[in-house]
């Protein structure tokens, strides 16, 4: 009796995905482009930055970015200190002069002997 009730069961489920199958054939799709495109972005700066963490206790709380050129100024500085398997970031904006700024970072790393901390400019 057990058999004739999966044996059902396997013939329904089988009508089922062969009507799906047969809706899915009579779908028409058209024909289209995507478009791609490509823009230059000019660089503000080439030179080199100063990069100064500023500590709390042995935690890197912030990170002062110097010598930032005039045409940076408006950017918007990202910033990533990445200390073995912890992670902090955070994000200033540059003074129209350019300078230096102070960037907080979240998560707040222990300092370490080996760390990474990157800067990305995005803008003006």
């Amino acid at each position: 009796m057990r058999w004739v009730r999966s044996g059902m069961a396997a013939v329904s489920l089988g009508m089922v995905v062969a009507a799906a199958v047969g809706l899915a054939a009579s779908l028409s799709f058209s024909g289209g482009s995507l478009g791609a495109g490509t823009v230059a972005t000019g660089r503000c700066t080439n030179a080199g930055l100063t990069v100064f963490q500023n500590l709390s206790g042995s935690n890197v709380a912030s990170v002062t970015v110097g010598a930032i050129p005039a045409a940076c100024g408006g950017a918007t500085l990202l910033v990533t200190v990445t200390a073995g398997a912890a992670t902090g970031s955070g994000s200033a904006n540059v003074p129209a002069g350019g300078g230096s700024v102070t960037v907080a970072i979240g998560g707040t790393p222990a300092a370490a002997m080996a760390e990474l901390t990157d800067l990305v400019l995005i803008g003006p």
